[in-house]
């Protein structure tokens, strides 16, 4: 399906099947989740702030913990079964669920593959359909063109957009398991449905697919970008870095407050865009274009070393300063 031309439209879409195919109204997201700013995704995203936004009750929707959320020694979704199985539990049963497989906005939180599994087996089990937002990380930006590929399940809706263009260009797309295509002609419409340059710039997209190289290029500049953040996090360990991600999308991730947001702004007046991730932004998030050559690659993760190794001795002098 062609829904409006941009990733919250997708989104709407598939939530809008979803309860038509079901008859029910709830839906299950995940904590730190990010889905749109429109007022049905908007209700399925986790960020305080950008809720507040609304000005009105976001409704029809559960969130439960996202794999890792409560420790990397509960599976979470224990206690989402739980509650499906539990008649106290005060949960509707849920129309869908919706997921993302790297949380982007979220601070680039990782769904582990035996997770995925199980949790697109509990959907299976209490026929809940099972949407996967592949918006940021679809169409290559982890790896295989399906973010969920290595996980090996199947959803029951896709949404896509950001990338599937090829070009920047305003598209997006709902895949649809065939037998769930009941839209009435004209149930889900709008005015930039179908961009027709952007689907001759996806088509030609789509033909860098056809064989595994670009999967294999974003695989080996994934390792490099993950070699060089090593890097910062072993020359640095007072800082207490991380790293986390997948493929070509990437992140220093601090516990100290405003470091990767200095990190970032660091980089930026050396000739580097970055943005953060995550609620307080923890995150500073590597996610260059997956056709950039290896030089000017290099280039942009030197910046990026040289600008956290500045950072870091810049807020050791001050606090060593506050510290006398």
């Amino acid at each position: 399906q062609f829904p409006g031309p941009t990733g919250t439209n997708a989104v709407e879409s598939a939530l809008k099947l979803a309860r038509k195919v079901t008859g029910r109204t709830n839906v299950v997201s995940f904590t730190n989740a990010f889905h749109g700013m429109t007022a049905g995704a908007l209700a399925l995203t986790g960020n305080a702030s950008k809720r507040a936004g609304a000005g009105m009750p976001l409704n029809n929707v559960t969130t439960m913990p996202f794999d890792g959320y409560m420790g990397k020694d509960v599976d979470t979704l224990d206690y989402f079964e739980k509650t499906l199985k539990d008649a106290g539990s005060g949960i509707d049963m849920p129309a869908a669920v919706i997921v993302e497989t790297v949380q982007g906005e979220g601070g680039i939180n990782l769904a582990g593959w035996k997770w995925l599994r199980r949790l697109r087996a509990i959907c299976t089990q209490y026929d809940i359909l099972m949407i996967v937002d592949d918006i940021q990380m679809g169409c290559g930006r982890t790896g295989p063109f399906f973010s969920f590929e290595p996980a090996a399940v199947m959803p029951d809706l896709i949404c896509l957009s950001k990338a599937i263009s090829g070009l920047g260009l305003p598209m997006a797309l709902v895949l649809i398991r065939p037998d769930l295509d009941i839209w009435k002609p004209g149930e889900h419409n709008g005015t930039f449905r179908g961009n027709n340059l952007a689907f001759v710039s996806a088509a030609k997209a789509l033909d860098y697919w056809r064989d595994g190289v670009l999967e294999e290029d974003v695989a080996i500049k994934g390792r490099r970008i993950r070699e060089r953040l090593s890097e910062i996090v072993d020359a640095h360990p007072e800082a207490n870095l991380r790293v986390r991600g997948r493929g070509m999308i990437q992140g220093l991730v601090s516990e100290d407050e405003g470091l990767a947001v200095d990190i970032c702004q660091e980089a930026f007046e050396n000739g580097l865009v970055m943005e953060t991730a995550g609620v307080d932004d923890q995150v500073a998030k590597i996610m260059p274009p997956l056709t950039i050559d290896d030089l000017t690659l290099e280039k942009g993760l030197q910046t990026l070393v040289e600008a956290a190794a500045r950072v870091i001795k810049k807020r050791a002098s001050e606090n060593a300063t506050d510290a006398a």
